[in-house]
């Protein structure tokens, strides 16, 4: 996936095939918000900026690491969803039917750890609207616009495999995780509501 252009993604995403999928577009999600935030702190460097370097290098470098996590994390998701249909190949039994928990408790957790680096992303974006390059502030809004979709794309994602994980506690630790989506979401929502308030004044 890391290699692959635009367009083939798309097309495959588009194919009657079983992943990429949803969960994949969530990881991508993450990584397209990452990389904005990375682009903006770099125009964010130099004498104009030397108050805030300190926070500026750390969000550069620390967005280049989530950019990396989330497309690990497309992969790992397309890898997990492959393990999903596999089990529910297998002849009916309860083999079949503890692979299938298994593998639900696998594809569970790549979008889970992608809710996890959207949390963070929305931290950096909130970190970097006040310090940043004041002529990207709009790309400040599709950063945070990319981790909310990848918020709430995530958790739709985790949920649809919860019905099958038989394990409660399992279940509950991942509910557990995106107990934030919401508030989250909203706090992006208000990172882009401030950027477009700029707009207009």
């Amino acid at each position: 996936m890391r290699d692959t252009t635009i367009a083939a993604f798309l097309s495959e995403l588009a194919g009657k095939v079983p992943a990429p999928g949803g969960g994949a577009t969530a990881a991508l999600h993450a990584a397209q918000a990452a990389a904005l935030l990375g682009m903006v702190a770099r125009y964010s460097t130099g004498e104009k900026y030397a108050e805030h370097a300190a926070v500026v290098y750390a969000v550069i470098g620390e967005t280049d690491e989530l950019r990396a996590r989330a497309l690990d994390l497309a992969e790992a998701d397309a890898a997990a969803f492959t393990a999903v249909t596999d089990a529910y190949r297998l002849p009916k039994g309860e083999e079949r039917s503890l692979s299938i928990a298994r593998a639900l408790a696998g594809a569970a957790e790549p979008p889970a750890r992608v809710a996890e680096t959207a949390y963070r992303l929305v931290e950096l974006c909130e970190a970097l609207l006040p310090i940043g390059n004041r002529n990207l502030l709009t790309d400040v809004a599709a950063a945070a616009e990319a981790a909310r979709a990848a918020l709430t794309t995530a958790r739709v994602n985790v949920e649809v495999n919860l019905g099958g994980i038989t394990d409660e506690g399992t279940r509950a630790a991942l509910l557990s995780r995106l107990a934030e989506v919401d508030s989250a979401a909203a706090r992006a929502e208000r990172v882009t509501a401030e950027v477009r308030t700029g707009l207009k004044t």
